[in-house]
């Protein structure tokens, strides 16, 4: 049994940037900060950490929570800019998913649509693009306004 307090995002500070970049791993990222302390876990983490086994817990220290990360197969990595060191971060192997990057760009922007109530313009403006470019991935993926697929639409 996995023991979080809650499966919403942690606060943190990284930029949008940052965290956009981080939650569009296939894997699931576990930061550190350098005194051991989590201080970011991607959706795909925290989804692991809701279904996996064991007893994890985000807010244990990195004494506790990495030994049983390593046990689920993953990988430290030291996170540093010139000879600064900012921490470490612990990559996780993906559950099943899309593995194209393709695969991965329409699972975000579906998942992002429904978050969003299939609004466009919250959606694009969640994911920093314009409606436009919006309106070409959803027809590039063959996704219709309503939430159909072309072949749905075929039927």
């Amino acid at each position: 049994m996995i023991m979080t307090t809650n499966l919403t995002p942690m606060p943190s500070v990284f930029s949008p940037l940052a965290k956009a970049l981080l939650d569009g791993f296939a894997e699931g990222v576990v930061v550190f900060d350098t005194n051991g302390k989590v201080i970011y876990a991607n959706q795909q983490a925290r989804e692991l950490f809701a279904e996996g086994p064991g007893e994890l817990d985000l807010q244990s220290g990195a004494h506790d929570l990495m030994p049983k990360l390593a046990e689920l197969g993953g990988r430290l990595r030291p996170l540093r800019v010139g000879s600064l060191d900012l921490g470490e971060a612990m990559f996780l192997p993906a559950s099943t998913g899309p593995t194209t990057l393709a695969d991965r760009e329409k699972d975000a922007i579906v998942r992002s649509l429904d978050a969003n109530g299939w609004r466009l313009a919250e959606t694009a403006k969640q994911l920093g693009i314009s409606r436009t470019t919006l309106w070409r991935r959803l027809r590039a993926y063959g996704l219709h306004r309503d939430g159909r697929t072309k072949w749905a639409q075929a039927s």
